[in-house]
């Protein structure tokens, strides 16, 4: 289960999320401006490929974090004709952009790497010191992948996760990086490009993974079967529904869209039908991160007209497929 996933949802003010967000992120901004100088430096007055590559991927957090900072500013802005349900998945669409991101660093330490390995004899000789700074940027960013997941699973930002994430492979790629350079040092310099290699490819899979995850919920991407559970159980727990059928969900950034169907006592008046369906609506928003809950109401014990309709159509449509699909060939014999 994600992170954020969480069916014991505590859902934050917008505001106190987006504070949250840009907080963590400039202290994100601050520590990758200091590592990118330091590691690039370095790593050209050392000769070392592997830490350049790093320093490249520092680079590249810095470009994520102003993306962050851009879906965070927009994806806050309230509901408008255009767009009713807000902009959440502003943040949805930032994530993807970081994943594209990501993937392109990676191909292009990857080829660089590529051009080293294909020429070994250019390899040179890397100093001490490059060492020292990849375990620098080592820790630095461990300890600043602990802090934003921290944050990111507090206030439940599924594009800080990402970023938190982003930060994790850099401690990841700063640990490769190092043990190139010391076998680099240790009379083996074709460890330097191979850990520049190494790098490449692990920044390449995360812009990957966090595109397609992103591509998904863009495409209304269920919740996770447990939290669909904890929603229908609320609904049930409702006074006045008998039962809860066909419920749907789908992500609006880090919140959720949700249509049920509730039944209820087929002898009530509409009006008290409706009551129950209002009262639905709101402890489902009140107990979890849901941003609207459509209901439909059926009543209880009776044919469900919705279902038969349904299901005669994708009937037809299937039939309809399949005689198309087993049409006889036309004969070809004379």
């Amino acid at each position: 289960m994600s992170p954020i996933d969480n069916p014991e949802d505590t859902t934050y003010p917008p505001a106190e999320r987006a504070a949250a967000a840009t907080r963590s992120t400039w202290v994100s901004v601050a520590v990758n401006v200091g590592l990118s100088t330091v590691q690039v430096t370095v790593g050209l007055l050392a000769h070392s490929q592997g830490l350049i590559a790093d320093g490249l991927h520092s680079l590249s957090d810095l470009v994520a974090d102003f993306v962050v900072l851009m879906a965070n500013h927009y994806g806050r802005k309230d509901a408008d004709q255009d767009h009713p349900y807000g902009h959440q998945r502003f943040e949805t669409a930032g994530s993807l952009v970081l994943g594209v991101l990501l993937m392109a660093v990676g191909i292009g330490m990857l080829v660089s790497a590529f051009h080293k390995l294909e020429e070994p004899d250019t390899v040179q000789r890397v100093h001490a010191v490059a060492l020292w700074v990849a375990g620098l940027a080592l820790v630095a960013k461990e300890l600043l992948f602990r802090y934003m997941l921290a944050v990111a699973k507090r206030v439940k930002s599924s594009i800080l996760v990402a970023n938190a994430w982003h930060a994790r492979s850099d401690a990841a790629s700063s640990l490769v990086v190092g043990l190139g350079i010391m076998g680099n040092l240790a009379g083996y310099p074709i460890l330097d490009p191979i850990a520049a290699l190494i790098v490449g490819f692990m920044v390449a899979k995360m812009g990957w993974s966090f595109g397609w995850d992103a591509l998904h919920d863009l495409m209304d991407r269920s919740v996770d079967e447990q939290e669909v559970q904890t929603i229908r159980q609320t609904l049930m727990d409702t006074p006045g529904v008998r039962n809860v059928h066909d419920v749907r969900t789908r992500k609006m950034g880090d919140l959720i869209l949700v249509d049920a169907h509730i039944e209820v006592d087929a002898a009530i008046t509409v009006e008290a039908g409706h009551d129950i369906a209002v009262l639905a609506q709101q402890r489902v928003l009140q107990r979890h991160r849901v941003l609207n809950l459509m209901t439909h109401v059926d009543p209880w014990h009776k044919p469900d007209l919705d279902h038969t309709l349904r299901e005669a159509t994708q009937s037809r449509t299937t039939d309809s497929s399949t005689s198309r699909g087993t049409a006889p060939v036309p004969s070809t014999t004379s």
